[in-house]
């Protein structure tokens, strides 16, 4: 999804030598998870990541998480864990760019898969979320199996399960079908995903290691 615009902030700053001595570390960890799901086939552990002085709340983190994990469940996913690590860094990582995001990754020990709720995006296109695979990384490895999701994004539980089936499946591949959730623009009335899509999803996340198969008669 795409910002209207994004913040006005001066990036030539980047290679001040006094950045590296700078401290970043995980503040605190909460942990929350969404309804067990008997019948799922495959596990999915999620890693959340929020800005200590961001302008992301955790409860409408969570809540956000919860809900796009109910989507996909439609791919017999179940959202076994998801931890919520709040992120102690300088102000200027708040803001998705690539050259800063990179070095954020460097420089944390992030769990992947990874969700980032950010203050904003500087990159450009400026799209209101954005997920990286293992397809779209050549160039970004440090980003691989992550998702970006600036504040202000609309629909935001549409958005994440969106992003999530991009990075699952390793693809950017969109759907025209109405009421598919991989339309270009998401809305809450995208809520469905076809066999087809569900099968990548699946395939795709347990080839890369993304998803954990479940043993036992539910699993596909």
């Amino acid at each position: 999804m795409r910002r209207g615009a994004g913040l006005a902030i001066v990036l030539a700053c980047l290679a001040w030598p006094g950045h590296a001595q700078e401290e970043i570390r995980v503040s605190e960890t909460r942990v929350f998870a969404g309804a067990k799901r008997p019948g799922a086939s495959h596990r999915l552990r999620l890693s959340v990541y929020a800005f200590d002085g961001g302008r992301w709340r955790p409860e409408e983190i969570a809540a956000a998480v919860t809900a796009a994990a109910e989507l996909l469940a439609q791919c017999g996913v179940e959202l076994s864990e998801a931890r919520l690590y709040g992120v102690a860094a300088p102000r200027r990582f708040r803001v998705y760019a690539t050259p800063l995001s990179r070095e954020l990754l460097r420089r944390l020990p992030a769990r992947k898969p990874a969700i980032f709720f950010v203050d904003d995006t500087l990159n450009n296109p400026p799209f209101d979320a954005e997920a990286i695979g293992r397809a779209n990384a050549s160039t970004r490895p440090e980003l691989a199996d992550t998702v970006w999701v600036a504040h202000g994004t609309r629909d935001l539980p549409q958005v994440l399960a969106h992003e999530l089936v991009h990075l699952l499946s390793d693809s950017g591949e969109h759907s025209e079908a109405a009421g598919n959730l991989m339309r270009a623009d998401t809305s809450p009335r995208d809520v469905q995903l076809t066999a087809a899509q569900c099968e990548r999803l699946r395939s795709q996340g347990t080839a890369s290691g993304v998803l954990i198969r479940r043993a036992g008669p539910s699993a596909r």
